[in-house]
């Protein structure tokens, strides 16, 4: 390994993912092993990611990190767990454009900048730990030249975060549980990819971006020690709810998925309730939502609309196609109206052409829109501003990419350092 002063970094783009088979309850706190088995779909990086930049110099005197321009600690379990697993894989890199040689022994010796930045809030419950982790593990090991699959660099992600495995595809992912004492069959596998299911668009409604009181990682431990619902869904409920949404992902049945969705994000708030003491993740504005949504998908007599909600009272909303989207869209801005001072295209964000399509790209869009004829009895009346802080308009998405546009990493080139 040459000694003279170089930076070598690579640049990574991960997803997040929003479980519609929930993960809730470890059977191993250590290794992050899953009492159950769960299905997630990625969402468009495009509107929700993680980007991370991670380099390399020798003039680096130790591992540091800077989470959304703010540098953080890496001496806890989760990230030296990661950054171990990944160091222990490391292959020869050599860039001979920079003369670059770094040897497979090399990797122990010298220290690494990481910087990441998500570009939606964090720890609110739209699972941004979980892109944050699975960009980390990616990143490292392109940079460090892994050899290994997806699946492989999952179990090593799973060990920061669990629901991190399942970023590391695109589309439709399942982790499964495993049964192994060590966690090496506990991984993540592609059901389908993206572009299998294209007519479904997702809006987010993001009630609060506050960092939530429980933590996932606490709820967990307590559901587990105190939760008889828990046991139960993970013994007898989930096995079964698994096969049957594997089916309706690969059939494109709406109608099955809803059910199955909206049940599962139910039983996981039950499971939350059930717990001492009881968790609460959701709140009046989350409970308005699935109002809205269940008397809608009841209306029509044919689900519209799934519902789900992670830890947290962020309502994740996956309309059959475009067109319901559109109508959906109106329905929540009737109820939920932003507050009048503000600019329709920083409260829907994401592909907010849909603006356009739902006539709400006007200033006085939203004054002109009418009740949801289906829904007869009130939801609430139309003074709920400020319930819902945005609303973010996505659709299933990619997996992890590599970022060659240098503009793009969050490092600087020379120094290693934040830019």
């Amino acid at each position: 390994m040459a000694t003279e002063k170089w930076v070598f970094m690579v640049t990574a783009q991960t997803p997040t993912n929003i479980a519609v088979i929930k993960y809730w309850g470890k059977r191993d706190e250590v290794r992050i092993l899953p009492v159950n088995d769960s299905i997630s779909v990625t969402l468009d990086p495009d509107h929700l990611c993680t980007v991370t930049t991670v380099a390399v110099s020798p003039a680096f005197d130790r591992d540091r990190m800077w989470l959304n321009g703010k540098e953080i600690s890496l001496s806890g379990s989760r990230y030296q767990n990661c950054l171990r697993e990944i160091r222990s894989r490391a292959g020869d890199v050599e860039d001979k454009e920079k003369g670059i040689k770094i040897g497979k022994k090399d990797w122990e010796k010298l220290h690494l900048h990481i910087a990441s930045h998500n570009n939606f809030p964090t720890a609110a419950g739209l699972a941004s730990s979980a892109a944050g982790f699975a960009c980390l593990v990616f990143s490292l090991a392109k940079l460090m030249n892994v050899d290994e699959d997806p699946s492989h660099l999952s179990a090593i992600a799973r060990q920061g975060s669990g629901s991190a495995c399942r970023s590391l595809f695109g589309g439709f992912v399942k982790w499964e549980m495993g049964s192994k004492d060590d966690g090496s069959d506990s991984v993540a596998v592609q059901l389908a990819d993206e572009k299998h299911w294209d007519d479904l668009v997702i809006i987010i409604a993001v009630v609060s971006s506050q960092q939530k009181e429980t933590s996932s990682t606490s709820g967990m431990r307590e559901s587990v020690e105190t939760s008889l619902l828990l046991q139960h869904r993970a013994k007898e409920v989930v096995p079964k709810r698994i096969l049957q949404m594997e089916e309706a992902i690969k059939n494109r049945d709406f109608a099955s998925f809803t059910q199955l969705t909206c049940t599962d994000s139910n039983q996981f708030h039950a499971v939350c309730l059930d717990t001492s003491p009881p968790i609460f993740y959701m709140n009046d504005t989350s409970h308005r939502i699935i109002s809205l949504v269940e008397k809608w998908n009841r209306s029509e007599g044919t689900p519209q609309v799934a519902y789900t909600f992670d830890a947290g009272p962020n309502a994740v909303l996956i309309a059959r196609n475009r067109k319901v989207a559109v109508q959906l869209l109106q329905g929540l801005l009737y109820y939920f109206p932003p507050k009048s001072d503000t600019d329709m295209k920083s409260y829907v964000v994401g592909d907010n052409s849909i603006l356009k399509e739902a006539g709400l790209d006007g200033a006085s869009g939203v004054e002109n829109l009418q009740p949801p004829p289906e829904i007869k009895d009130n939801i609430g009346s139309q003074d709920q501003k400020g319930e819902v802080s945005y609303f973010i308009c996505t659709r299933p998405g990619k997996g992890p990419i590599v970022l060659h546009d240098q503009t793009q990493a969050l490092l600087d080139p020379e120094t290693g350092l934040p830019k």
